[in-house]
């Protein structure tokens, strides 16, 4: 493939083909698209290695964990941060298997992937280890969060390693399809463990009013999924007059209970992050961006945008763990003096939007409302549950899910989890018998509560498959963890899922047949075509 960069992974792709020329539609340059390349090659070499080892430390997970976790779209781009990735890699490898490069009778199994191999791979080859890599890029983003909070599966981790040697190693479409739906099947664990991670650190989320105004104090504002990072910032601000809001998917922060204490969390700023150019001008301080969602920025904020953890852009101030003493991830921690002393400079967030909007509705709450749930359908007060969960994009045909959300019959609930809810939690769409007709469950990570409902609903009316529900499922996917929690739906044997705007580019004709005959997925056409085919 005689191109400048190949790059298929996110739903906003050159054509619905791949992005090949200088730089991505998401703003990576192609040199950084090479680095990313490089990475997976060397992670690939890194999954041959802990096969061959004795013993393997917590320091290999975590880097293969960052590693899988810097590739997924709008992380990094920043080209020295990916190289220092890749020399952790390689350091790794060297530590599991030294002096393998220096031998006389060289194997060749811990060389390191050319990419361009899969790349130019026969294209039903190509589209299923693709499946394979985006999923395991998407689980590594949750694998990494649970990780700060100090959660980690010996199961998990090992699928890495075995997803990895499958890219490299495998080439037989039958081998390589059961794998994609392991892929699904592990994340079930990968999310039920950061659920854990999350609501044993931070409590159960709680039905939510959340203010969408501001005040008149300077502000920090955080964005993307990291919860430990938005933790240590509210310590750090305590008494500094600063004052801390959430953007696009920390908003589910605000459900949390251990946040609510925060007399300076003051609410959520803005929208979905493909808003953020304009969003973050605005706002007027400084800006952390804990994962991924980075938008390349303005000249005129870019000084007041700060990274940390897996996220990077040159130029940007990145903030980095100052203690992990024995490589314990409870034992990391970060100092944000330098954005609290810029925030204290900066004038207060300009106000872009007033009122509240509600959440919290994760499964711990939502199965506490279950018989008042249970009597409205029983009633016939609800007729269909929509799962409209994933991502949301730039592109105008995304005003689909607006249509679509507020042309849905009274008798609907919408059950949410990741940034696509920005298309509809603001509409007065009303609510039934005092259920809202948004039900958000949170971050796309927490997809694993709509899992746990659905499940427990079938459950609960005594069904014997989770298809027979009154639930319908239109999901809007951007990056790789909305391929991951597409994954783990099929792996819970869910079907007759919709996706949109556009069905991912990496699907060859024959993966995409395959998966409409096993699962019934299928794209969307208009809102009032879909809502009578789907509620009919």
């Amino acid at each position: 493939m005689d191109k400048k960069m190949f790059c298929f992974q996110c739903e906003q792709t050159v054509g619905c083909t791949g992005c090949t020329g200088n730089a991505g539609v998401c703003g990576k340059k192609a040199d950084t698209a090479r680095l990313q390349d490089e990475l997976t090659g060397a992670l690939i070499s890194l999954a041959r290695a802990v096969d061959g080892a004795e013993t393997i430390s917590k320091s290999t997970w975590q880097v293969m964990i960052e590693g899988l976790f810097t590739t997924v779209t709008n992380v990094s781009f920043d080209d020295a941060s990916i190289k220092n990735m890749i020399q952790k890699v390689r350091a790794e490898r060297e530590r599991l298997v030294p002096d393998c490069s220096k031998c006389l009778s060289p194997c060749g199994k811990t060389d390191e992937y050319d990419m361009q191999q899969l790349w130019n791979a026969d294209e039903d080859i190509r589209s299923l280890k693709s499946l394979i890599l985006f999923g395991i890029r998407g689980m590594a983003a949750y694998a990494y969060h649970a990780s700060v909070l100090n959660y980690e599966d010996a199961e998990i981790n090992r699928f890495f390693c075995e997803a990895l040697f499958k890219i490299g190693y495998e080439e037989s479409a039958e081998t390589l399809l059961p794998t994609v739906l392991k892929v699904g099947e592990i994340n079930l664990k990968c999310m039920a463990l950061l659920d854990k991670a999350n609501t044993e650190t931070y409590g159960n989320p709680e039905i939510t009013k959340v203010n969408i105004g501001v005040r008149n104090n300077p502000g920090i504002l955080i964005s993307g999924h990291d919860l430990r990072d938005l933790e240590m910032l509210l310590e750090q601000t305590q008494g500094t007059g600063v004052d801390v809001y959430t953007h696009s998917e920390m908003l589910p922060a605000h459900y949390y209970p251990a946040f609510k204490k925060y007399q300076n969390f003051v609410g959520n700023y803005g929208n979905a992050w493909w808003k953020q150019k304009d969003e973050f001008e605005a706002f007027h301080g400084p800006i952390l961006m804990t994962t991924n969602c980075i938008v390349p920025p303005k000249d005129s904020y870019k000084d007041r945008l700060y990274t940390t953890g897996a996220a990077g852009y040159p130029g940007c101030q990145h903030i980095g763990d100052i203690s992990a003493e024995n490589g314990s991830a409870s034992a990391v921690n970060k100092d944000f003096t330098v954005i609290i002393e810029h925030a204290k400079k900066c004038a207060p967030p300009a106000q872009i939007e007033e009122g509240e909007i509600i959440g919290g509705f994760a499964h711990a709450q939502v199965l506490a409302l279950a018989d008042q749930i249970v009597a409205a359908v029983k009633s016939g007060s609800i007729k269909k549950f929509v799962v409209m969960a994933g991502c949301d994009g730039r592109m105008k045909s995304r005003e689909y899910y607006t249509e679509f959300a507020q042309k849905l019959p009274g008798d609907t609930v919408i059950l949410t989890a990741g940034c696509a809810k920005y298309r509809y939690n603001k509409l007065a769409l009303g609510d039934i018998n005092g259920i809202p007709r948004v039900l958000d469950a949170g971050q796309c990570n927490d997809s694993y509560s709509l899992a746990v409902i659905a499940l427990k609903l079938k459950e609960i009316f005594g069904l014997d498959d989770v298809n027979q529900l009154p639930i319908v499922y239109n999901i809007a996917w951007y990056e790789q963890k909305a391929v991951i929690v597409l994954l783990a739906l099929l792996a819970l044997g869910v079907k007759h899922i919709h996706l949109g705007p556009t069905l991912p580019a990496f699907l060859s004709p024959n993966v995409r047949n395959v998966l409409i005959e096993q699962f019934g997925i299928g794209g969307i056409s208009t809102a009032d075509e879909d809502i009578m085919k789907f509620l009919s």
